[in-house]
């Protein structure tokens, strides 16, 4: 029996300029039964065989339904792999996902809804304006597929540390100056939460992977205020070797956290982010603290796509 080649793109989320962002290979798995032939396993070695940040598996779900507005939305299931592990919570790829998806014009409809180990997690296409974009600097050259997509994803507490989760913390971290250590409330012991006194600090920081690899959590996030006159309301990094990335380029999920915090911290609930990658990438933030959700909006470019065959 012949193989049916599986279409896959690379797509540069949290980010408007190819190369920039972080990388996310989007596999679309054309039928429910295909999903069941291509176990875990296998999507794991795909994971693997990418070596970047996530590889997202897609599969459509016959059924539409309605949503509160009585518009259709088109619904998919989706994972999320690092190159060693399969992951609960991916906002970077979910976001690569629905660009994909709309992109492509696989999603008929403005809204998504992604099944996941997560629960319903929603994505919306929001218009940006062609008449001012720049078509020319998007690997795509395609103006009607510029505009943003928002997330909608689950409010993360943050919780006190105790002594016992934060061996040799300055060390880890080449001394910087560190303002308050908490952790994400999350199963599997979650992430070391550090403050440090500013975002440059956070976009200079050169911690010690080896010793972060020791922490008893997944991972570490970094934050920190940004500088006057930025346009940004914090800066943050995220250092993850666990899990097969030393440092995720940029990072939805931990926003569920740093979002609440940054909120009470600064007075509103509305701000704007710089994860200080390398990379780079920007999000626009809003805290829903009646319903204890985070609205997360960025952009996304594609940059790669084919098929695999294996």
């Amino acid at each position: 029996m012949v193989k049916r080649p599986v279409k896959y793109s690379v797509v540069d989320a949290f980010s408007d300029t190819a190369f920039k962002g972080n990388p996310a290979a989007v596999c679309l798995l054309e039928k429910e039964e295909e999903e069941e032939e291509k176990d875990e396993k296998w999507m794991q070695a795909v994971a693997a065989e990418f070596n970047i940040s996530a590889t997202c598996f897609l599969t459509p779900i016959s059924s539409t339904q309605s949503d509160a507005n009585d518009h259709s939305v088109t619904r998919f299931h989706l994972r999320w792999f690092t190159p060693l592990v399969e992951v609960k919570l991916c906002g970077h790829g979910t976001l690569a996902s629905a660009h994909f998806l709309f992109a492509y014009r696989i999603a008929r409809t403005d809204v998504i809804e992604f099944v996941t180990l997560s629960g319903i997690l929603i994505a919306k296409r929001i218009p940006t304006g062609s008449n001012n974009v720049d078509a020319s600097k998007f690997s795509d050259g395609d103006p009607e597929k510029h505009f943003s997509i928002e997330l909608d994803f689950p409010t993360i507490p943050i919780l006190e540390c105790e002594s016992a989760d934060i061996p040799s913390l300055p060390e880890t971290l080449n001394g910087a100056p560190v303002v308050n250590i908490s952790k994400t409330a999350e199963a599997g012991g979650g992430d070391l939460y550090v403050e440090l006194s500013s975002g440059k600090t956070v976009a200079d920081l050169q911690p010690q992977l080896d010793e972060i690899q020791k922490c008893p959590a997944r991972g570490v996030i970094v934050t920190g205020p940004a500088p006057d006159g930025s346009g940004f309301d914090f800066f943050t990094r995220f250092f993850c070797p666990k899990i097969g990335i030393n440092e995720d380029p940029v990072t939805g999920s931990i926003h569920c956290a740093l979002v609440p915090y940054w909120s009470k911290k600064l007075g509103k609930c509305d701000l704007v982010a710089y994860q200080a990658s390398p990379r780079g990438g920007v999000l626009e933030l809003h805290l829903d603290e009646t319903n204890q959700r985070i609205l997360i909006r960025g952009k996304a470019v594609i940059v790669m796509e084919g098929s695999l065959l294996a």
